[in-house]
């Protein structure tokens, strides 16, 4: 695997293998003449809608304030020390994905998305540590960066972000515009703005196991097949009638025990799981859809891509896409992992597809999963 001006000409197997969840990494200009790729009007439009997760972020007199979008106005550019966060710019902007997209020698049901910080001089959100991995790229002026591997994560009360109460740094370093620092997961940070400062920060999903837990068993709440209903044919006289009966506990517990979860059952969970759009993710098909022949027509001269907000994943014999999930058999099997790998289809791949899958590619297409090239 070739080496990675991104990482720091390092390979990404170098970087799994020496960084990834162990220990941070600076990298000087990993991507060069790196210039934002939205403009703080462009930033605070999208913040200003409710399909944008958003967050104003002030620090008055040492008193810090967080404000939820929508968000209508935006403290001049002139006052110092506030932060406005937007959350899921690559699912609104074709740039921002097109960064997102670099960092897929990672799983895609790892990456989760492009967050930009826009902040004014003395702007930030306090030392703070993150349950996940993340990259933090410079994109706009300067941000001097504070990181250390404490173990005290103990955290400020009463405040409405999660502030470190003892941060102790040991390293500390100023980024430019095309500079990145990568951080594993709970490793101490504290970024603040040098100047007016754009910071791009790619992250990753780690969802927690009771997270996981909880969501499996509802899914699982809908497939499990216990036939029959409690009997008691040799129920005997009681002199304690509260007292639940041994019998009663040992028949329930032999009958719940016949609950079985297998491999198919998890990967499936895991796939709609990890594809499922976020709560503000919403599709939306073309105006004029095309007939299916004159779209089966255009994607064999023009492909056809998926859309930015699609996920999709497979799996052994299942492909899941946006929270959906169906078995394939093998020749459908490579026209979809390669449209999930690649994320687009040629004309000429297309020419490969099944019925089957030409009529799923037209239900996505109407849908707005995915789109003509």
């Amino acid at each position: 695997m070739q080496k990675l001006p991104l990482l720091g000409n390092i390979t990404p197997a170098q970087f799994l293998r020496d960084y990834w969840h162990k220990k941070p990494l600076l990298i000087r200009n990993a991507i060069p003449g790196f210039k934002p790729l939205l403009t703080l009007d462009a930033l605070a439009k999208l913040a200003s809608t409710n399909h944008a997760e958003s967050r104003l972020i002030t620090a008055v007199d040492g008193q810090w304030d967080m404000q939820h979008g929508p968000l209508e106005t935006l403290p001049a550019r002139t006052e110092r020390e506030w932060t406005m966060l937007v959350q899921g710019v690559n699912l609104f902007d074709a740039k921002a994905d097109a960064l997102l997209r670099q960092f897929r020698f990672l799983p895609d049901a790892r990456l989760d998305d492009l967050m930009v910080s826009f902040a004014t001089d003395g702007g930030g959100v306090g030392p703070h540590f993150d349950s996940y991995d993340v990259f933090l790229l410079q994109a706009q002026g300067q941000r001097r960066w504070r990181i250390g591997p404490q173990k005290d994560l103990t955290l400020i009360e009463g405040l409405p972000l999660k502030i470190l109460a003892n941060f102790t740094p040991d390293e500390e370093f100023v980024l430019e515009p095309g500079d990145m620092l990568y951080l594993p997961p709970h490793y101490a940070h504290d970024g603040v703005a040098i100047g007016d400062c754009q910071t791009y920060s790619i992250g990753f999903r780690a969802p927690s196991y009771q997270e996981l837990g909880e969501g499996f068993l509802q899914f699982m709440a809908d497939s499990i097949d216990l036939p029959g209903r409690y009997a008691d044919p040799e129920l005997e006289p009681t002199s304690k009638p509260a007292e639940i009966p041994r019998d009663m506990l040992e028949t329930i517990i032999e009958e719940m025990n016949k609950v079985r979860f297998t491999e198919d059952d998890i990967t499936i969970f895991l796939g709609e799981y990890m594809s499922e759009p976020k709560h503000n993710v919403f599709f939306t098909g073309p105006a004029k859809p095309l007939t299916f022949g004159k779209f089966g027509d255009a994607v064999a001269k023009k492909g056809l891509v998926l859309s930015r907000k699609t996920q999709m994943l497979y799996r052994g014999k299942n492909v899941f896409i946006n929270g959906e999930s169906f078995g394939v058999g093998r020749a459908d099997k490579l026209t979809l992992e390669l449209l999930a790998n690649e994320r687009a289809l040629t004309g000429e791949q297309f020419a490969k597809a099944s019925d089957d899958v030409l009529e799923a590619l037209y239900t996505w297409y109407q849908d707005g999963w995915v789109e003509l090239g």
